[in-house]
C-alpha cells in the first residue's frame, strides 16, 4: 500500500456554549458538533526521500510546517521515527477560516492516513489523543458523526446520528478572527445558553425538530453585531423555508436546516442572488 485517498469532511455547530473562560486563557465549552456531505480530499502517498510535501489547488495556503497537514504528518513521523517521506495532495474545497474546521479535519485525515500508510496499528482513540496537540477539534474531525463536545473541545461523547435533512451553507465574504470573537464574548451579560442537554435527548430519541428548535450559538452576540451579513443570511434562509438557521463556530459561515430539498435549492439561489459574494453549498448530515 503506497497511496491513501481520503475525504475530509466540514464540520457544523448545531448548539454552541461557552460555559467559562480557565485561567490559562482557554473557554470551557459544551457544543453540539456535526459532520455534514461538504468535503477536501487528500492524497498521501509514501516517497522515498524522508520529507513532507504538501500541494494544494488553493495557491494562497502554505505548505510548509505552518499547514495542520504538514504538523500532522511530522507528529506521528518523528513519534514512530518514520525514514520515508510523504507526499500530500490537498484538494481544498471547503472555504478557509469559515467556523467549519476546514484545517482540523484535513489535520485529522493526515493522522488517520499515514496511520493507515505505514501501518503503525493506532486505534482511532489513539489518534484522537495525539490529535488533541494539533487543536481542539482536531479529535473531533477523526470521530465524525454528531457528537457532544465538552471541555476545550477535547471531551468527547458520540450521539445517533441526526434524522435526514438538508443543510444550506452561505459563507460571506470576509474572514473572522476566532481570537477577537472569544475576547469579547462577554458571558456575564449573555441573555440565555443553548439547551444543550435538551439538544442532546432530541437527538437520542430521533427528534430532529427538538435539535432544530434549540439551535442556538452564544457567539453570535459578538459577530452579528459586529458583521450584520450574518443576521441576514439567517433572515434569508429562515424566509426561504429553513427550520432554523445559525452560525458556525466563530463564523462567518451560517446554515440552514431544511427538510425538503426544493426550499434548500431555491434558499441556496436566493444566497447566490442577494450577495453574489457569498460562498454557498448545499449539503446533507453524514
Amino acid at each position: 500500500m503506497d497511496t491513501i485517498k481520503l475525504r475530509a469532511y466540514a464540520k457544523i455547530n448545531l448548539g454552541l456554549d461557552v460555559v467559562h473562560r480557565r485561567e490559562d486563557g482557554y473557554h470551557e465549552v459544551r457544543m453540539i458538533m456535526q459532520t455534514i456531505s461538504l468535503h477536501d480530499r487528500l492524497n498521501i502517498r509514501a516517497c522515498k526521500k524522508d520529507d513532507i510535501s504538501i500541494k494544494t489547488n488553493l495557491s494562497y495556503l502554505p505548505t510548509n510546517e505552518n499547514n495542520l497537514v504538514y504538523k500532522a504528518a511530522l507528529l506521528l513521523k518523528e513519534e514512530f521515527g518514520i525514514r520515508e517521506g510523504v507526499s500530500i495532495h490537498l484538494d481544498k474545497h471547503i472555504p478557509v477560516a469559515a467556523g467549519m474546521a476546514g484545517g482540523s479535519t484535513d489535520a485529522a485525515a493526515a493522522l488517520v492516513g499515514l496511520n493507515q500508510l505505514f501501518q503503525l496499528g493506532l486505534t482511532k482513540e489513539e489518534l484522537m489523543e495525539r490529535a488533541v496537540r494539533l487543536g481542539a477539534d482536531v479529535p473531533y474531525c477523526i470521530l465524525g458523526g454528531t457528537a457532544l463536545s465538552e471541555g476545550i473541545g477535547e471531551v468527547l461523547t458520540p450521539l445517533p446520528k441526526l434524522p435526514e435533512c438538508f443543510v444550506l451553507i452561505a459563507k460571506p465574504p470576509m474572514h473572522v478572527s476566532t481570537k477577537f470573537v472569544y475576547e469579547n464574548l462577554s458571558l456575564d451579560t449573555l441573555p440565555s445558553h443553548p439547551d444543550i442537554d435538551g439538544m442532546t435527548e432530541a437527538i437520542q430519541t430521533g427528534q430532529l425538530e427538538g435539535v432544530i428548535s434549540r439551535m442556538e450559538n452564544v457567539l453570535e452576540s459578538v459577530t452579528i453585531p459586529e458583521y450584520p451579513v450574518i443576521g441576514q443570511l439567517k433572515d434569508i434562509m429562515k424566509n426561504a423555508g429553513a427550520k432554523n438557521a445559525l452560525m458556525s463556530g466563530s463564523g462567518p459561515t451560517v446554515f440552514g436546516i431544511f427538510t425538503e430539498e426544493a426550499a434548500a435549492n431555491n434558499a441556496l439561489k436566493l444566497c447566490r442572488k442577494q450577495n453574489p459574494s457569498n460562498v454557498v453549498f448545499l449539503a446533507t448530515v453524514v
